[in-house]
């Protein structure tokens, strides 16, 4: 069947404009600076510690045709994958000045349903089409669903929590009370759900505010030609890339911990073209999508594809649609990559994702074999708590190690590629939250061997104050991240609790949901990176 395409504005023709490149760096900052300031908003007015300690977030601008023009320093996953919810949002709900449409749909662009995009329309002038569109996705640490935290291992997307197609959550600048009351009553923590929503929206506010001061100094005209000529200027450092790059094809596979029909583990396969005209990524020889939540949806496919290309770019590159002009994503749909209604995808977006990257570095390590690290922790350690009767929810992920490198060994303890968040402070954590925190530390030694050692990961231990309920999902904890060059692997990760008033952990399976006692303890191990280059 074949994809629908957004609807596209009218093309505006540019005038001509004598590019100036100092001009031009300085239009890369104040786009750059506009959604980072969003960022600034949205963390400084969220209620819930996953958005105001974590930074759990991400924000970025558009133009008016749904192309990226810049983003803020947030989360990979999150903005690669962005552009397709704001096509579904621009193809479904006509939109206009002062209107704010809410989405999350795995399946109209989202990555899964935890992470809620708000997208606002921007205009500079009287046309009845946007010329830019502000958005910011947060993870909020519930949607409803079976478990606490909306990231429990269940069977189909509906057991995951609330799933929200495009719809105006703000028309003509006056919030939708009925629209933001339907969501509410299927979340818990409602009062937390509304802060964080009412959060991003005064987000997109201060992004319209920049981009309307901008075009009043600067000329709409301008602003949407420099925007452009951003685009066009990484389009050109792509092309630089790709020609110097050898022409061939390459392939990398690797295992997700979750057993297909037959009991197996089920696997990533990609295959890597390079040509003269670009960069083929064809993952369709993937597995078929499972029963478990490690499916992933195309858009996050295509957001891992986008952060490794936008690695290998000159350090000062504008991060922006003109990453992928010369690459193409081909995906299979039903398969582990480009899952389908109704399959599970919570943990596609957070696990599925970072072993997609280690994908596309395997394949690459034939390529430029002289610029690629090992492998990271490969998961992001999803710790999700709650209790039965829905008066709090939390969510966290836990860092690991770094991959070494030809130009170092990795670093300690720490979120890699598809994430970019923070560790919850303990004080934030006890004060909001019926839990102690025992321990926080790196795991000494968990980084594998090399010439250039590979990072080390964390250890965390809970205990809890009251019953709760607990979910679990992390990966790397059977098989640890590979080493390159002759570097060992890092140690996998793991994860063990102990009931209250038992004398011994047991151990906890790498996707579980299960009730804790009050008192009782868990204890997270977070893998190390691969190590790099043999020892001599």
């Amino acid at each position: 069947m074949a994809r629908q395409q957004p609807k596209k504005s009218p093309a505006r023709k540019s005038p001509a404009v004598v590019r100036d490149p100092l001009r031009l760096e300085v239009f890369q900052h104040l786009f750059a600076a506009a959604a980072e300031e969003m960022g600034v908003a949205l963390m400084r007015s969220a209620f819930s510690p996953n958005i105001k300690e974590r930074r759990d977030f991400s924000c970025a601008l558009f133009d008016g045709q749904g192309r990226m023009v810049a983003q803020a320093a947030h989360l990979p996953v999150h903005l690669g994958a962005a552009p397709l919810s704001l096509a579904a949002a621009r193809e479904q709900v006509p939109m206009g000045p002062g209107d704010v449409v809410v989405v999350n749909d795995p399946f109209a662009g989202g990555s899964h349903l935890p992470d809620i995009t708000l997208v606002s329309p921007v205009f500079l002038g009287r046309g009845k089409e946007p010329d830019f569109y502000c958005l910011n996705r947060a993870h909020h640490a519930d949607v409803g669903g079976a478990y606490p935290g909306s990231m429990a291992p269940v069977a189909d997307v509906h057991a995951e929590g609330l799933r929200i197609p495009p719809m105006l959550l703000v028309r003509d600048g006056e919030l939708r009370r009925d629209v933001l009351g339907l969501l509410l009553a299927n979340m818990r923590v409602p009062a937390e759900r509304e802060g964080d929503l009412l959060a991003q929206w005064a987000a997109n506010r201060v992004g319209t505010q920049r981009l309307q001061a901008m075009a009043a100094e600067h000329g709409p005209e301008e602003v949407r030609s420099q925007a452009e000529s951003l685009r066009d200027w990484t389009n050109a450092l792509v092309g630089e890339l790709v020609s110097g790059l050898p022409r061939g094809a390459w392939q990398a596979e690797d295992v997700l911990e979750w057993p297909d029909a037959q009991g197996e583990s089920v696997r990533l396969r990609l295959t890597l073209n390079v040509s003269t005209q670009g960069m083929h990524f064809d993952f369709t020889a993937s597995d078929d999508a499972v029963s478990g939540p490690v499916n992933t949806v195309r858009a996050v496919t295509l957001a891992a594809v986008f952060y490794v290309i936008r690695c290998l770019l000159p350090a000062g590159t504008p991060t922006n649609e003109g990453v992928l002009r010369r690459v193409r994503v081909s995906t299979r749909a039903g398969s582990l990559c480009d899952a389908r209604y109704p399959a599970p995808v919570a943990a596609g977006n957070v696990e599925t994702s970072q072993r997609l990257v280690d994908l596309v570095l395997a394949a690459l390590a034939n390529v430029l074999p002289e610029q690629m690290p090992a492998a990271s922790a490969g998961t992001m350690s999803n710790l999700t708590v709650g209790d039965s009767a829905g008066s709090f929810a939390y969510y966290e992920t836990l860092g690991g190690g770094a991959g070494a490198g030809p130009d170092g060994p990795g670093a300690h303890a720490l979120q890699t590629h598809m994430t970019n968040t923070r560790n919850t402070p303990i004080e934030a954590m006890e004060n909001e939250l019926p839990v102690r925190v025992l321990k926080t530390t790196v795991r000494r030694g968990s980084g594998g061997q090399g010439a250039r050692r590979g990072g080390d990961g964390l250890v965390r231990r809970l205990r809890f104050l009251q019953d709760v309920r607990v979910g679990w999902i992390a990966e790397r904890q059977e098989l640890g991240p590979w080493g390159l060059a002759g570097g060992g692997s890092g140690r996998t990760g793991s994860a063990r609790w102990r009931p209250a008033g038992a004398r011994a952990d047991r151990p906890l399976a790498g996707k579980s949901a299960l009730d804790m006692p009050a008192g009782s303890e868990i204890e997270v191990r977070t893998p190390g990176g691969g190590g790099h280059g043999r020892r001599r």
